[in-house]
């Protein structure tokens, strides 16, 4: 981070220069002197470093300047900065001036012209404002920063993206003074949100996935025209699969569309998990799976999404929705699975405003003294409910059936009937949502006597079932009446191999119908849905990648 900015503003170029030489000789080694010449170019200097999430200690302006005045120019700083101390330079005849502005605009201090010598007129003033500043300072924005409103479903995207591809980033809102200042600086309105502001000052508004990915250092494109093996899917199998491929020598690439790690990353403490006796949360795991791949020289791409797969001789080629393509000798599709979607009335309207698939972790420190409803007795909501407990004044489980014994693990059920604030409501489904710009109320039905009622909360969380991501694959390979991709002995019909198998051998374990392109994790038929499995299928398609390449 840069030193903080004392900046000076005169229209006299030789008066401008001299105080900028003798601040740049008591102060430079510590902070950065920055110049203008008029009010405008003052404010457009401020507004660079305010995107910057850089800091100002110090404003000097002179009070005689045409086009705006000192005075004036320091109220519209203090908008942009209104914690940097700010020094008014003024003739003798301006000194009633002077004193008005100390009253009426907060300037904290005013010095005569000329200052000289520097050591008694000028460093003892600006001493005791850098250290009325250092008292209390702005706080540097090393991060990215996202401006937006509380029920904005863009604006959950935003930061939702950051968060699972772990970004750090800061969260503002727009209707709050730090936000409206950021979006005064960039010449943005609050209709313009989400604002991001990245690291180094670029400001995008409502930016794509694309863009924003571009922006804060994800890697989007591919270095290499031709790879050993394409892992489509970042999920606990691709990660593996990039893992043990990249650490066995092979070229190559990890595709994924939003995020690493897919569902599991989503997950607030998995405890089941090999070598993690006290749980891990999905994003520790992802991330340190993803350095792990990294540091073997496997390539990670983000927001590439994958629509369609060829066999090209003994090459596969995998083609992207913006027209582009990679090709490889191998693939693995790991894509893992998507919640399907809560079919109710007023679901779909307010999916970003209080209704969420998946964890939303990012929520959690929202709910704080509120009730959360969640839908699903599975894992992921139960590890959900126990994420949700430390910040809800209650937590809600709806659930179709009469308990969670046959869907959960025993550890999370111990877990959830241990908690306190935690309540589940069998023989529950969500019937309606309703709210004015964001969820305010839900009704709630007995499915088995159609009896409803309504509850007041902001909060919806839904983890219902699955779907495979395959539908871009159309029939590339075989699949099952779900979606599933059929791999190995499942590809045999009373020992017939699938139609169009060339190969005069049987498929392998997990590969699919067509040869050179393997499934692993979620998205394989009769695949174990644990994230020690997927990994497992991940390593074990790298071992049979090996055997397919050295046959060829």
């Amino acid at each position: 981070m840069p030193n903080p900015a004392i900046l000076t503003v005169d229209d006299d170029p030789a008066v401008s220069r001299a105080v900028s030489r003798d601040l740049r000789r008591r102060y430079g080694d510590r902070y950065r002197v920055v110049r203008a010449d008029s009010g405008d170019t003052a404010l457009e200097a401020l507004r660079e470093i305010k995107l910057r999430g850089e800091q100002v200690a110090v404003l000097l302006a002179d009070y005689r300047m045409p086009h705006m005045n000192g005075i004036e120019f320091l109220e519209s700083a203090m908008d942009l900065f209104p914690l940097a101390r700010r020094v008014l330079l003024t003739a003798y005849a301006d000194t009633d001036a002077a004193i008005d502005a100390i009253n009426l605009v907060d300037v904290d201090h005013y010095l005569l012209k000329p200052w000289n010598p520097p050591e008694e007129k000028l460093y003892p003033v600006v001493d005791s404002m850098l250290d009325a500043w250092r008292a209390s300072p702005e706080p540097p924005a090393s991060e990215v920063r996202v401006v937006g409103h509380r029920w904005s479903a863009p604006s959950f995207a935003v930061r939702d993206f950051l968060a699972r591809n772990l970004v750090p980033y800061r969260w503002l809102l727009a209707d709050e003074p730090e936000g409206g200042r950021l979006l005064t600086a960039a010449g943005l309105t609050a209709d313009d949100v989400p604002l991001v502001l990245t690291s180094d000052g670029k400001t995008l508004a409502a930016p794509s996935e694309t863009d924003l990915a571009v922006h804060v250092g994800l890697t989007t494109t591919p270095s290499l025209e031709f790879y050993d093996l394409v892992v489509v899917g970042a999920g606990p199998a691709g990660l593996g699969a990039a893992v043990y491929g990249a650490s066995e020598g092979l070229r190559t690439v990890l595709v994924e569309q939003r995020a690493t790690g897919g569902q599991a990353g989503q997950s607030s403490r998995i405890e089941n998990y090999l070598g993690f006796p006290d749980g891990v949360s999905g994003a520790q795991l992802t991330d340190r799976a993803r350095r792990q791949a990294l540091r073997f020289g496997a390539e990670l791409l983000t927001t590439r999404e994958a629509v369609g797969l060829e066999s090209g001789g003994t090459s596969r080629l995998l083609r992207f929705g913006d027209g582009t393509s990679i090709a490889a000798h191998t693939v693995v599709l790991a894509t893992g699975v998507s919640y399907r979607m809560l079919d109710a009335p007023g679901l779909d309207e307010l999916t970003g405003r209080g209704v969420f698939y998946g964890s939303a972790s990012t929520e959690a420190p929202s709910c704080i003294e509120q009730d959360v409803y969640i839908v699903g007795g599975a894992n992921s909501a139960g590890q959900a409910a126990v994420h949700f407990a430390r910040y809800a004044s209650r937590v809600h489980m709806l659930i179709r059936g009469s308990d969670l014994r046959h869907s959960m693990s025993s550890y999370l059920i111990q877990q959830i009937e241990a908690i306190d604030n935690i309540t589940v409501w069998p023989h529950s489904e969500v019937a309606g949502a309703h709210g004015d710009g964001h969820l305010e109320r839900l009704t709630v039905r007995d499915p088995r006597s159609g009896d409803t009622r309504d509850v007041d909360t902001s909060w919806l969380f839904i983890f219902i079932g699955a779907e495979p991501r395959t539908g871009w694959l159309d029939d590339a390979v075989l699949r099952d009446r779900l979606g599933f991709v059929l791999t190995g002995p499942d590809l045999l019909c009373e020992g017939k191999r699938p139609p169009g198998w060339t190969l005069p051998r049987d498929p392998y374990h997990l590969e699919s119908s067509m040869p050179g392109v393997f499934a692993a994790g979620d998205v394989r038929s009769a695949s174990v849905k644990r994230v020690a499995s997927a990994v497992g299928e991940g390593a074990m398609a790298v071992s049979l990648i090996h055997r397919y390449l050295e046959a060829q």
